[in-house]
């Protein structure tokens, strides 16, 4: 399975459990770390938490591991990591503080449809 495989299931599992403002962000020209960044937000702890088990769920499901998660008993900010896919999960609060669109905004803003032009 390709990144862009992987980036398009997890935003699937996000919007199945009705993850708000989703945002991807290709970092692959910029960083090494990862080829994408997928930002997304919930309302509650338990939805938070809920997005990350059904991501995890469907990432593991399709043969794509998940080599680290945090946050996730507190559900502020839950980052998954799946090697060349990052996933932060935030409450509303945490995810306006921290900004991540801001700070890798050097990256190319994308969206599900060029995910799905594989």
């Amino acid at each position: 399975m390709n990144t862009k495989e992987t980036a398009l299931l997890a935003v699937n599992a996000l919007e199945d459990k009705k993850a708000e403002d989703i945002r991807i962000i290709d970092i692959s020209e910029i960083s090494t770390i990862a080829d994408y960044f997928i930002i997304a937000d919930g309302s509650n702890k338990s939805q938070i938490q809920a997005m990350a088990d059904n991501v995890s769920e469907t990432l593991g499901r399709s043969g794509v591991s998940l080599r680290q998660m945090e946050g996730y008993q507190s559900a502020n900010w839950i980052l998954m990591d799946f090697q060349d896919v990052i996933i932060h999960i935030f409450d509303r609060e945490n995810r306006l503080f921290y900004d991540l669109e801001r700070i890798w905004r050097d990256g190319v803003l994308t969206d599900k449809n060029a995910l799905e032009s594989i």
